[in-house]
């Protein structure tokens, strides 16, 4: 069932161990048929040395298992939500990549303060609220999609492929799983550039037009650079 796309979260998880964005198994990738509303995911506590295609686990849209002998990931939860709420992405990553991470226990959006960035990224990649209580102790999984979604009230996912869920790491996502890992990983490259730069000037400033012109020039209607 799903071969090809089983291929393709398959290898987007060994992507993320080789962009180093993942060490042990801190981390995930997903995708979706939206034809069927099936999902493919990598299974729990698997290990990436020893994962293969034929691992990874098929559910449909409330999260039952399709197809697979493995439990899928723990966070499954959070994917379905982000699925539900976000028609136009294709495929999820969590990691707990180093810098991005950081900026999400420190309970900070990542500021758009280079062209870096803004080559991917519209504005600041945004951090969510604090879970309560409640949510925490119910469903956890669940509930942290829902703190996303509601980050994302006002902001466009299509324009801001990614977020900092607070006190844990970062979601990313995409047209596909490997446009995922992508973001991914520059989410984790400007999350650094960030810190460094803050680092070197705390009162540094971007200009607002460059952020438009780089972002622009490769989306939207009138897009016409690619690197």
């Amino acid at each position: 069932m799903l071969e090809s796309l089983k291929e393709k979260v398959f290898r987007a998880n060994l992507e993320i161990v080789q962009h180093g964005l993942v060490i042990f198994t801190w981390g995930n990738v997903s995708a979706i048929d939206r034809e069927s509303n099936l999902i493919i995911i990598k299974p729990s506590g698997v290990s990436y040395d020893d994962m293969k295609p034929e691992h990874m686990v098929v559910v449909d849209m409330d999260g039952h298992v399709v197809e697979g002998s493995f439990k899928p990931s723990s966070d499954t939860a959070t994917h379905l939500a982000l699925y539900k709420a976000f028609p136009n992405i294709g495929g999820i990553v969590h990691t707990h990549s180093t810098y991005a991470t950081a900026w999400a226990q420190a309970g900070l959006d990542i500021p758009n303060i280079g062209t870096t960035h803004a080559d991917y990224f519209s504005d600041a990649i945004p951090c969510t609220r604090d879970m309560t209580q409640q949510e925490v102790e119910g469903e956890y999984e669940k509930e942290t999609g829902t703190v996303i979604i509601e980050r994302f009230n006002e902001i466009n996912p299509d324009f801001i492929p990614g977020v900092l869920v607070k006190n844990h790491g970062p979601f990313s996502w995409g047209k596909n799983a490997h446009d995922a890992v992508h973001n991914a990983v520059v989410m984790e490259q400007v999350a650094k550039m960030a810190f460094i730069a803050y680092s070197v000037n705390p009162d540094l400033t971007m200009n607002e037009h460059l952020i438009k012109k780089h972002f622009y020039r490769k989306h939207g209607p009138n897009a016409y650079y690619g690197q």
